[in-house]
């Protein structure tokens, strides 16, 4: 199974690509989409949603998951952050991949198996998790293979009880 991590944003999109064999986590690609500041936000999320398509269509994941937005001080930042998730749900719709989305919290528990663990603390089990030389830069791209893992981890256990709820 390979999936696509999302980390939203209208500067950076983080993204993530691993590969679920098993319990064997194995990265594909990792990197950014990043948009130019002071270009007209219609710009930026064309680049975004653009982007995310050619994502999809070189990497080929069997399902993409996105980290939930939280903020709770700039509403500027939200709306533009929101659309830019918009897209990037709509280009994944689009390519008929299934959408699982998780909570900051959600995404810490299941990498470091604390809801508030700190942000390095997370960056430094994806590397380990994935074998990586280094923590991937910019934290974006690091983000989005926390929210890959995260999903490895749920699909299986989520697969397992619904085969349970089945019998």
């Amino acid at each position: 199974m390979r999936i696509l991590g999302i980390d939203p944003g209208i500067a950076i999109v983080g993204f993530g690509f691993i590969d679920k064999n098993g319990s064997k986590l194995t990265p594909v690609q990792y990197g950014c989409i990043q948009t130019e500041a002071h270009t007209p936000d219609e710009e930026r999320l064309l680049h975004v949603y653009e982007g995310m398509l050619q994502l999809i269509d070189r990497y080929k994941p069997d399902a993409v998951a996105f980290e939930k937005l939280f903020f709770n001080r700039n509403v500027t930042t939200a709306m533009s952050v929101s659309q830019a998730r918009g897209v990037l749900v709509l280009a994944s719709v689009q390519r008929g991949l299934p959408v699982a989305e998780y909570t900051p919290m959600q995404v810490k528990q299941a990498i470091v198996g604390y809801g508030k663990a700190e942000k390095k603390q997370v960056q430094e089990m994806v590397r380990m998790y994935l074998k990586l030389s280094a923590v991937p830069k910019p934290d974006d791209v690091a983000d989005a293979l926390a929210v890959a893992v995260c999903h490895a981890h749920s699909y299986t256990l989520n697969s397992k009880i619904n085969e349970v709820l089945r019998k």
